[in-house]
């Protein structure tokens, strides 16, 4: 984070075009100034300019003259991008209007960065950053790059690996494990209904991994949806639990308990939610409440279903990527998209190994991974 810029999309469309940008100085809840330079503001997209997103920009701590400019689309589909800010760290066409308003960047190496489901969108808009460039459009971006975390790239190697995943985890035994093998081909997604054995065995296997929270296979599998009481910043951080089952209108299992990963989520929705915070990042009025993702209605079109043609074409043009497993997407214990799978799409590219599999150091008595 310190030696890179991070500019965040935070998915709020608005029906006018307005450039404006604030530079965040203090947020509630926080005693004193940032320790960052923060700005927000909102960025157009699209061919008419008619829609608005919110970005959140971190400047570099080190040398913002010369650090490397990374734009960074989250996971979903359809989930906000201030994830990666709180947890962490569409397809859209960005236009250059926020180069136009912060010349000082333009000639930064670029990179566009995203995690989870955003694997399948960020290969394709940096052949979009390419093709605009190739076709002259101004300014000219200089990208050098992308990368991705924990990146899902088709739904059949995602699909395809869990059941791999699931027994290398202990999950299923080796005789289950075998039988879907034997039965399935080894292909498990869009299977052929006719074929008993394999469905069959496919019931048993969902069987034994439905109680468990896939994102993170060691976590509690706690309740995800939940109804977000209408109740202020200030007063949650007085209120107990049985006064925000209160105010939700609902039994306790509305709320994730604390001891959940969740329960960040149900948090991040007071915060963002309150009007103070909204006021401190400049969030215009009038809008509904903010939810961390919108699962009812995305208004885009999926057109990109295998990811893995985008990585060739932009490895022949020369640009740089990092894949990686990140603990933020709960690294090699997310089943979701299943470390597998990510080894087994990096193998097809047929790339040369110029190093060997080795622990990764924090510190000399530490692996990180």
């Amino acid at each position: 984070m310190r030696n890179i810029y991070f500019l965040v999309l935070f998915l709020l469309s608005i029906l006018i075009s307005i450039h404006a940008s604030l530079h965040v100085k203090y947020l509630p809840g926080l005693e004193g100034p940032l320790p960052f330079e923060l700005e927000t503001g909102y960025v157009s997209v699209g061919e008419s300019g008619d829609v608005e997103l919110f970005y959140y920009f971190v400047k570099s701590e080190r040398n913002p003259d010369k650090d490397p400019l990374m734009i960074w689309l989250t996971g979903g589909p359809g989930c906000s991008s201030i994830c990666a800010l709180l947890f962490g760290n569409g397809p859209l066409a960005f236009k250059g209007d926020w180069f136009v308003d912060h010349p000082e960047f333009i000639s930064n190496p670029f990179y566009v960065g995203g995690d989870s489901y955003y694997g399948k969108i960020v290969p394709g808009v940096v052949q979009q950053i390419l093709l605009g460039n190739e076709k002259g459009l101004t300014p000219l971006i200089n990208i050098q790059g992308y990368v991705l975390g924990n990146p899902t790239v088709s739904a059949n190697f995602e699909s395809n690996h869990r059941v791999s995943f699931a027994h290398r985890m202990g999950l299923i035994s080796d005789e289950l494990h075998e039988s879907l093998e034997r039965n399935c081909g080894g292909k498990f997604f869009n299977v052929d209904p006719s074929n008993a054995k394999c469905s069959n065995g496919l019931q048993a296997y969902d069987q034994c991994i439905s109680e468990i929270y896939i994102e993170q296979i060691l976590l509690p599998n706690c309740k995800v949806d939940y109804v977000l009481p209408d109740i202020s910043l200030p007063n949650i951080r007085t209120s107990r639990r049985r006064e925000l089952k209160e105010f939700s209108g609902n039994d306790s299992s509305s709320l994730p308990p604390p001891r959940c990963f969740t329960y960040s989520y149900f948090l991040s929705a007071f915060w963002a939610n309150d009007e103070n915070v909204r006021s401190a990042l400049g969030v215009k009025k009038g809008f509904g409440k903010w939810s961390r993702c919108n699962t009812l209605n995305i208004p885009y079109t999926y057109d990109i279903h295998d990811a893995i043609p985008y990585h060739v074409n932009n490895s022949r043009k020369g640009f740089r990527s990092l894949i990686y497993r990140q603990d933020y997407c709960f690294g090699d214990h997310d089943m979701m998209v299943p470390f597998s799978s990510t080894e087994a799409w990096i193998k097809s590219l047929n790339y040369s190994i110029v190093d060997d599999w080795r622990p990764w150091m924090m510190t000399s008595n530490q692996v990180a991974g």
